[in-house]
């Protein structure tokens, strides 16, 4: 119990965030009044600092031996790229064979349920492919008609890859996202065998 009490005097070379939360009677207690004190109150705000103090000094002390390895700082999940029109198409896809990359062109609609349930998921899926590939979103009730069969798209949500301005493979997701976004990775790595 000593521990503790003696861990509150020592936050300040420790954090000094945390150092400013502890309350100035709690480095003056004794063991034993701080025991009888948690008879009665057994989670006080007090007891909740000297907790988070003695887990950020376990941090520190990993961080320090070398056994905590630095936090991976890629993003969990990547915005689709909204594409609003036919030139807009038009310039995604030559940009991507400028830079000899393929992109991902997610065809959905507001009103569509699947869609918009899929979308955060290829989203995340979005994420561990990037930079190297580009995924966008096209809402085909905000694009000309003419676009939308130009790609071939009949069926919401459908997930082409392009390469080259030219469709590679397309998935229809009309079934349940994991599923959906499994046949995605598989395309996507089948593509990037060839």
């Amino acid at each position: 119990m000593t521990e503790i009490v003696n861990l509150s005097s020592s936050l300040r070379s420790l954090n000094p965030k945390i150092s400013a939360l502890v309350p100035p009677y709690l480095s003056r207690q004794t063991s034993s009044s701080f025991s009888q004190r948690r008879k009665f109150k057994f989670h006080s705000f007090p007891d909740k600092i000297c907790l988070a103090a003695e887990r950020i000094r376990a941090v520190d002390a990993l961080k320090q031996d070398g056994g905590l390895q630095e936090l991976d700082d890629s993003p969990v999940s990547v915005e689709l790229g909204p594409i609003c029109g036919e030139s807009h198409f038009d310039q995604v896809m030559e940009e991507a064979q400028k830079l000899g990359e393929s992109v991902v062109i997610v065809w959905m609609a507001a009103w569509c349920r699947k869609c918009i349930y899929l979308k955060p998921k290829l989203e995340k899926l979005a994420a561990e492919f990037y930079p190297r590939l580009r995924f966008y979103h096209v809402d085909v009730n905000a694009v000309p008609y003419r676009l939308v069969s130009r790609a071939g798209v009949t069926k919401m949500p459908t997930i082409q890859l392009w390469r080259d301005g030219q469709k590679q493979a397309e998935v229809i997701g009309g079934h349940k996202a994991h599923l959906v976004v499994n046949e995605v990775r598989e395309m996507i790595e089948n593509d990037s065998i060839s």
